[in-house]
């Protein structure tokens, strides 16, 4: 099991060259884009949703890994989501290849692996930074696609920041600064919830961003209008 610590923020695709161009001003380790194309699974009744889980496979250059992301916190504005990873020979769901302890009774239902299908799916290309702050590793990714679920569709433009190890803080601090000079702003919507969104039905809408987002050394981080920020990062709860 990984447990996951990141902050999210939308990305104004106008804005994308001169945030890039930042980005490479800060000393890491840059990768090029690479396609990742994600096929995200759900029960007719929403039985993962219902039990805050998400599922996925995700494809990248040939490899392939099923995830499943279970309930996590919020603590000082950043999201920490417990998610567990298995490497697959094939994008075909196997289930019983995760641990007995994502399930909420111990195990697996017996007609779960029958119910899930496709609901929708992310195809985007991810550029990465790996950067070092106050001796924390943290990686940089700005994701670039789309959201689809059957005929409807929403662009994805959008920063990512993930604490692969050290003090959450520096993420925080890289947050801070990221947002003071490329004007980032904290997204309401992560993408499981725009393909949930689109796979009801529903019209593509503009994802919608919350206040500017500030770090405030331990007093954490805040919106202008009080508890936005951890608001907005509590509802990108599957990514």
């Amino acid at each position: 099991m990984a447990q996951e610590i990141e902050l999210k923020f939308i990305v104004n695709h106008s804005a994308v060259e001169a945030l890039r161009d930042h980005l490479n001003t800060l000393g890491g380790e840059h990768h090029d884009p690479v396609q990742l194309l994600n096929i995200y699974y759900e029960t007719p009744d929403n039985w993962l949703r219902g039990h805050d889980m998400g599922l996925r496979i995700r494809g990248e250059n040939g490899r392939y890994e099923m995830t499943m992301k279970v309930a996590g916190r919020v603590t000082g504005g950043l999201h920490q989501r417990p998610e567990y990873n298995v490497a697959l020979s094939e994008p075909t769901l196997d289930l019983a290849q995760l641990p007995t302890e994502v399930w909420p009774n111990g195990e697996l239902p017996t007609d779960l692996a029958s119910r899930v299908q496709p609901l929708f799916s992310t195809d985007f290309y991810r550029e990465k930074w790996l950067v070092e702050v106050d001796g924390s590793q943290i990686e940089i990714a700005l994701d670039q696609g789309e959201v689809k679920a059957g005929e409807f569709a929403e662009p994805i433009c959008e920063l990512e920041l993930e604490l692969l190890s050290g003090d959450t803080r520096a993420v925080l601090k890289l947050a801070n600064q990221l947002v003071s000079q490329t004007g980032l702003r904290q997204g309401s919507l992560s993408k499981a919830a725009r393909g949930y969104h689109l796979a009801q039905g529903n019209p593509a809408r503009e994802n919608q961003t919350d206040h500017h987002f500030t770090c405030c050394g331990k007093s954490g981080c805040r919106a202008g209008a009080g508890s936005g920020a951890r608001a907005g990062v509590s509802a990108m709860a599957v990514s």
